[in-house]
């Protein structure tokens, strides 16, 4: 749930400093002898969606529990909407939302209720609490049953009321800690609009998923978590270049040509049923262009060419299985929104 502002009848949204929306530098965190993050770091412009994939007990919950201060790192620093969070944690709190994996509805008072609850832990004025609430609960579809005890909810209905009770604060920085984890997939669609929509009036998300399609559909930029560090982080085409097995598959209308291609692309494997060859492919328009130069070259027309690039689940696997993580060379400089 997003954090009571610090400033009784304050109404207005916190303001933010220039910068990243969050940046982490080394951040730590052990639990006994087990380390679950090994000196992380983070930079998320504002105004984006950031993905955190990783396995279970990988440390993404630890990581939202940490930038959101609800615990302390062992080491690093960090700062969120541009206060720092050891120094101005209340400021942090002032500026964020926190929808975590287990509902904050509470069942037995109505969505409304719930949404006046929360209005009033912001110490908003009443008629300003009222507006805002009957806002939200229209905007997320939930006017029907505002007037109906929240047990009675659909998960999906409990996960949207939780969410509009996370922006009765109006924060800026949203922290979304497996949001559609448990939810059918016209709610889960639904969740993703909102998100979405959110990001378009200036919102930057945080969010961990184990719904790797989830992360494609609507993350900027993606960092995979594993063995608590950053295995590899870019966007989900540049992760998906990161592993092998994307390829042309190439097919050619009949024998002569078919042979053809084989000798001028000698480093492709070959479908001799088919009549297909299979050309390894990193995923960029620069080496298709220069795929299709050769062709011309040699004078060979195919008759068809589909690409076949791996997907989230693939790169996901790649590098959350075994010791071997990706090179840090290969990691992507840019900036996480």
């Amino acid at each position: 749930m997003t954090a009571p502002t610090p400033t009784p009848t304050s109404t207005s949204t916190p303001t933010e400093r220039p910068g990243p929306a969050i940046l982490a530098r080394g951040l730590r965190k052990s639990y006994g002898d087990a380390t679950v993050l090994d000196g992380i770091d983070l930079t998320v412009p504002a105004g984006s969606v950031f993905a955190l994939l990783g396995p279970n007990g990988a440390g993404k919950t630890t990581a939202v529990k940490i930038l959101s201060t609800l615990i302390g790192a062992d080491g690093g620093r960090a700062s969120v909407g541009g206060h720092d969070l050891a120094a101005e944690p209340q400021a942090v709190r002032a500026a964020i939302g926190v929808t975590g994996q287990f509902s904050a509805v509470d069942g037995l008072i109505t969505g409304e209720e719930n949404m006046l609850l929360m209005a009033d832990l912001h110490h908003l004025p009443r008629p300003e609490g009222r507006r805002i609430s009957a806002e939200l609960l229209e905007r997320f579809d939930l006017v029907d049953a505002a007037k109906r005890p929240a047990v009675g909810y659909s998960g999906g209905m409990r996960r949207r009321l939780d969410l509009a009770m996370t922006l009765v604060g109006a924060p800026r920085i949203l922290f979304l800690d497996e949001p559609t984890t448990g939810l059918d997939p016209r709610s889960r669609r639904r969740t993703w609009e909102i998100v979405r929509e959110l990001v378009a009036g200036g919102v930057t998300v945080f969010l961990t998923t184990q719904y790797l399609e989830e992360a494609d559909q609507l993350a900027d930029r993606i960092a995979v978590l594993s063995g608590g560090r950053i295995a590899a982080e870019g966007s989900a085409d540049e992760l998906k270049r990161l592993v092998p097995g994307g390829h042309v598959r190439l097919r050619f209308t009949g024998p002569d040509a078919y042979r053809s291609g084989v000798l001028a692309l000698p480093e492709a494997v070959r479908d001799d049923e088919g009549a297909a060859l299979h050309v390894p492919y990193d995923g960029s328009q620069r080496a298709l262009r220069l795929l299709l130069d050769r062709l011309d070259a040699a004078g060979i027309e195919a008759d068809g060419l589909t690409v076949h690039t791996p997907d989230l689940d693939d790169v996901f696997f790649a590098l959350t299985t075994g010791p071997a993580r990706v090179p840090a060379s290969t990691r992507t400089e840019e900036t996480v929104r």
